[in-house]
């Protein structure tokens, strides 16, 4: 049987790029988004981000699409 792994990075901006996600709302953002990932089985390799985007490198599982 074969083993596949996908990995999917994906990038969240803000709009025009302006810097709104200050330190403190980084924090919940990055939360929220690891206890959706959790919610959902999605498996949240790393997390990360400035002041105008954050990055993401997810992995689905077998049953799951980007949809």
């Amino acid at each position: 049987m074969s083993f596949v792994k996908i990995w999917i990075h994906l990038v969240f901006a803000t709009k025009n790029r302006q810097p709104l996600l200050v330190p403190e709302l980084r924090y919940q953002l990055h939360k929220h988004i690891k206890e959706n990932c959790k919610e959902k089985e999605i498996f949240l390799q790393a997390i990360n981000g400035y002041s105008d985007h954050i990055h993401c490198l997810i992995s689905l599982g077998k049953d799951q699409n980007i949809i």
